[in-house]
């Protein structure tokens, strides 16, 4: 029997084009295993059949940015290879207007930026782009975040305008935020570069207790219909 060996070598084989190549096609998902594409060079073939779709082109995937709308009680993964499993567990939005084709490169060596406590839901940015990981984790260009809370309690008089100037509890500085309520249950905060625990402190701080909260937008960019759990291509155009 044949000793099994990588697809990407096979293909190479058969191809009679180099190594480098066939790789290309392999991560473009250009190639079929007995009629299955395989996007990962390093699958091990023996006997199959294997097939270059028509029209194949040995390009480099571009990388991409990904937005993902995070259940509350998830953290978010902190290294590329956790990340990588993480949105492999998640599902592509339908609904995606940027109608790329999601390929498994897409979710290789992915950043996740503008961290997020494990408790608060929404909206969540992964890179493989230099120029937006860049403008993301740039100090000196913090983008507002919004967020919707739900809250319990009573407000002190005058709690919102406090939290505008900046405000200290428990020995802590917090970030200037502007407030406003949607309901009566309901708080729009807006805030510049948060930390962990910042959100349940401002609400602290004015006698509020924090029951939910949600991240809808950083910078211009909003989450508006990415599904619950499902995460979508940003768009050549999209700007944060």
């Amino acid at each position: 029997m044949t000793e099994p060996i990588r697809l990407s070598k096979r293909l190479a084989e058969q191809l009679g084009c180099s190594r480098r190549e066939a790789e290309l096609y392999i991560e473009g998902g250009w190639v079929s295993v007995d009629g299955q594409i395989i996007e990962t060079p390093y699958f091990k073939v023996a006997q199959q059949r294997i097939e270059l779709l028509p029209g194949a082109i040995p390009a480099e995937v571009s990388p991409v940015t990904l937005l993902w709308h995070k259940p509350a009680g998830q953290p978010v993964a902190a290294d590329p290879s956790s990340a990588q499993a993480q949105l492999a567990q998640t599902a592509h939005w339908s609904g995606d207007d940027t109608r790329m084709t999601p390929r498994a490169r897409h979710l290789v060596r992915q950043t996740a930026l503008m961290p997020l406590d494990a408790e608060i839901s929404g909206l969540v940015v992964f890179s493989q782009q230099r120029e937006v990981i860049r403008k993301l984790t740039d100090p000196r260009d913090r983008l507002e975040q919004e967020f919707i809370v739900e809250v319990a309690g009573e407000v002190e008089d005058g709690g919102l305008a406090l939290l505008a100037k900046g405000i200290g509890h428990r020995g802590k500085i917090l970030p200037k935020a502007k407030a406003s309520w949607q309901n009566e249950t309901r708080l729009r905060i807006v805030l510049k570069a948060p930390q962990a625990g910042d959100l349940h402190q401002l609400c602290d701080a004015i006698g509020l207790r924090m029951l939910s909260g949600k991240r809808i937008r950083i910078g211009r960019l909003s989450m508006a219909k990415l599904p619950l759990g499902e995460w979508r291509f940003l768009g050549e155009h999209e700007r944060f």
